[in-house]
């Protein structure tokens, strides 16, 4: 799904500021799981997606309750959302009519699952701690799974364009993450 791999420098910086992609973390979890909710309030007549998107929120939640504990314990505090440059320049690709923003925003969401997918699976792979290893590969997986779970959606909404606009989607995300600057964070 994912065009461009995540420079390797990332991990790099990642790391050596990793109370911030924490809070970064958090944040994003925060997000993850009011979006399922704000997608559920915009398309309830999918088939499938109501139930879905409560599950989604529900899990989504219990991952920011569990990066809101690893910050308490490092003596941090979420503190304010500096806001994510790389899902706001997805967003910018958001389609109308409505038919058409529910599609791309199915596949936008996809698409962010995927690289959060790809980077959280760089930390389990690289954190020396093997507390926040395991948990950092227990979630890269489950984002995994939110990842085919907002494509399984696009294909029951859009049988016949789906495929077509996640590749326009996902040239979009690799030039984005080719031209966003690297900074500790998700993202």
């Amino acid at each position: 799904m994912l065009l461009r791999a995540t420079d390797p420098a990332w991990i790099q910086v990642a790391l050596a500021k990793f109370d911030d992609v924490l809070i970064d973390h958090a944040h994003c979890e925060k997000k993850a799981a009011a979006h399922a909710l704000s997608m559920l309030s915009s398309f309830p007549e999918v088939p499938g997606l109501a139930r879905a998107m409560a599950r989604l929120a529900r899990e989504e939640a219990g991952h920011l309750t569990q990066v809101l504990a690893i910050l308490e314990k490092r003596g941090l505090s979420i503190g304010r959302d500096l806001g994510d440059p790389y899902a706001q320049g997805l967003l910018k690709n958001l389609r109308n009519p409505r038919e058409q923003r529910m599609l791309d925003q199915l596949l936008v969401s996809a698409l962010i699952e995927a690289r959060s997918r790809e980077r959280l699976e760089l930390i389990a792979t690289h954190i020396e701690d093997a507390e926040l290893r395991l948990f950092y590969a227990r979630l890269a997986a489950s984002e995994a799974g939110h990842a085919l779970l907002f494509v399984r959606l696009a294909k029951k909404v859009a049988p016949d364009e789906w495929q077509s606009r996640l590749d326009a989607l996902a040239a979009a995300e690799a030039r984005l993450i080719a031209e966003l600057p690297i900074r500790a964070a998700v993202h």
